[in-house]
């Protein structure tokens, strides 16, 4: 009955959603439709990488071979004076988004919707295809703010990249098979104003990326914290800079925690 009801929950969402997101990499729509899975990954033709900087805080700026800049969570002006072609936003603080967007950004994609219901993104730009799945932020007085947060999903050089933004909740199946498979995940490890750190790592887990950066933690403690409980399932390594390239080849072999100094 569990896998009954688990099949007609991913069907509910996958005819709700966008057509184009089931010619993803990341995601396959497979059977007669019987099932929703996460897509096989294949061997890229040629090795294309990505950028990953971290600014600080929840944003990241990624950069892709063509050249598409995006920066996640953003609250304005972070980094340089570079302008992003696309910014990310989520509702949980006003860290997290700007009403005020420099106009020159091209796409402005928030991980809410202000005239209520779910958001819902789905934006193929130069090389990239930009997704969302939304999930509950927490309020003060134990209010809860439906669909306030977006995991959103970046397709990229055959990668696919999710960013958990600041995420209040455990993953159900269906959000789970909504995302798909993952290869990179920015994960928030404050373990107080986000998930507790033991469910953080149980979320982890379930999506078995190969590469999880840590983000939105506040001076070393619940970093520390975070390191200690994750690895003894990943690998952990320190990079001495604020920029990685990523490809699908340098990918490591075993799941790996990898901090990025700040930008």
């Amino acid at each position: 009955m569990l896998r009954l009801a688990l099949i007609l929950t991913c069907l509910s969402l996958a005819f709700a959603w966008p057509k184009s997101v089931f010619a993803s990499h990341c995601l396959a729509y497979v059977g007669a439709p019987n099932s929703l899975v996460p897509a096989s990954v294949g061997r890229a033709s040629e090795a294309r990488a990505v950028t990953i900087t971290y600014l600080g805080h929840s944003t990241f700026r990624l950069r892709t071979p063509e050249g598409v800049v995006i920066e996640t969570d953003y609250a304005g002006r972070f980094g340089d004076d570079t302008t992003p072609t696309v910014v990310t936003m989520n509702h949980a603080h006003p860290t997290h988004y700007t009403d005020f967007p420099d106009p020159r950004i091209e796409h402005v994609l928030r991980g809410w919707n202000p005239a209520g219901g779910p958001a819902r993104h789905d934006l193929r730009i130069g090389d990239v295809e930009i997704r969302n799945v939304t999930t509950d932020v927490r309020r003060w007085g134990n209010r809860v703010e439906p669909d306030g947060n977006s995991i959103f999903i970046f397709e990229v050089a055959d990668l696919c990249i999710a960013h958990l933004g600041h995420l209040h909740q455990k993953l159900s199946a269906a959000q789970r098979a909504l995302i798909g498979r993952l290869d990179i995940v920015f994960a928030p490890v404050d373990g107080s104003y986000t998930l507790d750190l033991g469910s953080m790592i149980g979320v982890l887990k379930e999506l078995r990326a190969s590469l999880i950066i840590p983000m939105h933690y506040f001076g070393g403690e619940s970093l520390r914290v975070f390191l200690a409980g994750i690895g003894r399932h990943f690998d952990i390594e320190f990079a001495d800079a604020a920029s990685v390239e990523v490809s699908l080849e340098s990918l490591p072999n075993r799941p790996t925690v990898l901090v990025l100094q700040r930008y």
